[in-house]
């Protein structure tokens, strides 16, 4: 893939950042680059993030690891993007292994960004770390798998703005296409109208996604460390991919809103359960002959691992109903990978995405009107709003569907979810270059843990 003019031009003025503290200085007059730290890169969204290059970020990037497997990994994906026929990358890695690996990266402040992707058991705490040491941080999901750690995020978000440094979760699915033009099109009230309120039981919104333990990442079969299935260490599928769902009612459905966790969010329903593995399943996506001691626990049935990677979340958000769900199976049908189902519910239409076997596995958007006597009416008005959306996506068109139209989109704005991680980290330095991130940002950040750590509690049977 090759990056947008529009980004190679998003960044031509220079980054004022910060200098020896790393703090960001208005009377700064000498630009900086970008320069990348990764610290413990255990998940490959860790490279990912550099699987290509990016104006004002420079070419060395700093890595602090214990060593072992995962920065092994790590490394095949960095130098595999450096020789790749087509657009190779330029990074160049100085690599520090040692069990004091964080504190040599807190001493030395090698670089003014610190990458997080790994362990989320550790996560949090790195994340503290890093930005009570003055460093920006962009941190994968989950920030934080339990609500005890939730306070510690939040003790994190305050060390960050004493510091004036950034913290930003990696949030990939909101430049997937199909989502932004479901969010378009369910802010246009003469196709959508007013969004239903909804109910525990029908929900406003809904958003389910499927993942897969086996899947293949860059051309090559994923291998995943033995701790991804222990949910202490990884987390429970509540408040793992959900938190890209939590993010997406938000985003989607309350654009550029602060929402207040403690007044305008309410659980009302949780639940989790399993997926269960076979042996050979462990040792095909992990490469390890057995079980480590730590996932003895989760043995049931003398050999089947039992994995607590789904769960399903009712919450209230300002009133409007929403339900999201994550499901993990272990391999994807031929042809398929993760996906995703997606209904926002107004008044006049719903706006669907589907990614079934029908749609060939890749996301397509429906509009499709409660009242199909409504069609000739709100035609007119589909027509119109694709058109005011042809400045952004010129080319956009539709065609009818069995309940309604489908939206047809140009193929080169179809980005797999690889090329997102680019999109996320232009948007990370444009927030650097201003020095701060939009108002709403880090409030909803704080709601989205909080709605993903209080599901997880009430689905365990505590109380919220």
């Amino acid at each position: 893939m090759k990056l947008s003019p529009f980004f190679f031009g998003l960044f031509a003025g220079a980054l004022l950042l910060t200098s020896c503290n790393n703090n960001m200085s208005s009377t700064e007059t000498q630009p900086e680059k970008v320069r990348l730290i990764t610290l413990d890169p255990g998940h490959f969204h860790a490279a990912l993030v550099q699987k290509y290059m990016y104006n004002d970020v420079d070419s060395v990037v700093h890595i602090y690891s214990p060593g072992g497997g995962e920065l092994d990994g790590h490394m095949a994906r960095i130098n595999s993007y450096n020789s790749r026929a087509e657009d190779p990358t330029r990074w160049q890695s100085e690599i520090y292994t040692g069990p004091d690996y964080l504190d040599k990266m807190i001493a030395e402040k090698a670089g003014n960004v610190v990458v997080i992707a790994g362990n989320n058991a550790q996560k949090t705490q790195y994340i503290l770390s890093s930005v009570q040491a003055g460093l920006n941080v962009l941190a994968d999901k989950p920030m934080v798998i339990n609500r005890p750690n939730f306070e510690v995020l939040k003790t994190a978000f305050t060390a960050a703005a004493g510091n004036h440094v950034l913290l930003y979760d990696i949030m990939t699915e909101r430049y997937e296409v199909t989502t932004i033009l479901q969010k378009e099109l369910s802010h246009t009230p003469a196709l959508f109208g007013e969004m239903e309120k909804g109910t525990v039981d029908n929900p406003a919104i809904t958003k389910e996604s499927v993942h897969h333990f086996f899947k293949y990442v860059s051309g090559s079969p994923l291998i995943r460390p033995a701790w991804f299935f222990d949910v202490e260490q990884e987390g429970e599928g509540i408040v793992d991919v959900s938190t890209h769902l939590v993010d997406l009612v938000f985003w989607e459905c309350f654009p550029e809103q602060i929402i207040d966790y403690q007044t305008d969010l309410n659980l009302d329903r949780a639940r989790r359960w399993t997926t269960d593995l076979q042996p050979a399943q462990f040792n095909l996506v992990t490469g390890l002959a057995g079980y480590p001691d730590y996932l003895n626990k989760y043995i049931i049935q003398d050999s089947l691992l039992s994995v607590s990677s789904n769960g399903e979340i009712n919450f209230t958000v300002k009133g409007i109903h929403a339900k999201v769900s994550v499901i993990w199976n272990f391999q994807a049908p031929e042809g398929a990978g993760d996906t995703h189902f997606s209904i926002v519910r107004g008044t006049k239409a719903n706006m669907v995405i589907r990614q079934g076997a029908e749609q060939g596995y890749k996301p397509v958007l429906y509009v499709e009107p409660v009242d199909p006597g409504m069609a000739a009416t709100l035609e007119p008005e589909l027509k119109k709003a694709l058109e005011g959306l042809a400045g952004r996506y010129p080319g956009l068109s539709y065609q009818a569907s069995a309940n309604g139209w489908e939206v047809l989109i140009p193929e080169q704005f179809k980005e797999g979810h690889e090329a997102h991680f680019a999109r996320v980290m232009e948007k990370y330095l444009q927030y650097l270059k201003e020095g701060k991130l939009p108002d709403w940002e880090v409030p909803n950040m704080i709601a989205k843990y909080w709605v993903t750590t209080g599901a997880l509690e009430m689905a365990l049977g505590g109380k919220e």
